[in-house]
């Protein structure tokens, strides 16, 4: 049965996003199986504003359970797919784990998807622009899961050729 984990920062914005975003599009009874974790992954709730948009998308992520990658994670994958390039030299450094980015994977580019304070500077001040940024992220990861799902095979086929 495939097997697929995102890893972000801290496993409540990103990963947790592309997580239920590919559930929701994956077909009934579809033997995929997904999950995602951090790279830190401090103790802390999913963000309410994330909560809430993957509730206005129909998805209810109350079970959610913040967790950090681990070597087990990693083994128990057949595709891990980072969201961004601090995620993937963490997985080398750290596990000797290649893993492609997400945009690498839906759209064939090598290019990060960075976080709210990568993104937006005066985050921590500047709240509506982080709220902002955050949304277009959560979209943007949205919008890119059918074209994950159509080059999913191709990536899973590499992971198991090495």
């Amino acid at each position: 049965m495939p097997s697929i984990l995102f890893v972000c920062t801290g496993n409540i914005f990103r990963s947790p996003t592309a997580e239920y975003a590919l559930k929701a599009r994956l077909a009934p009874g579809s033997p995929i199986q997904v999950s995602s974790a951090g790279t830190i992954a401090l103790p802390q709730d999913m963000h309410p504003d994330v909560r809430a948009y993957l509730m206005r998308r129909g998805i209810d992520p109350s079970r959610h359970q913040q967790r950090k990658v681990s070597a087990e994670l990693l083994q128990a994958s057949d595709l891990v797919i980072a969201m961004s390039t601090d995620h993937q030299a963490f997985l080398f450094d750290a596990f000797q784990h290649r893993a492609p980015l997400f945009n690498e994977v839906c759209h064939g580019r090598p290019e990060p998807l960075f976080d709210v304070w990568e993104a937006v500077p005066t985050w921590e001040t500047d709240l509506q622009a982080a709220r902002r940024y955050a949304f277009q992220v959560m979209e943007y990861i949205w919008d890119s899961v059918p074209c994950l799902l159509q080059n999913l095979e191709t990536y899973l086929q590499d992971r198991r050729a090495e």
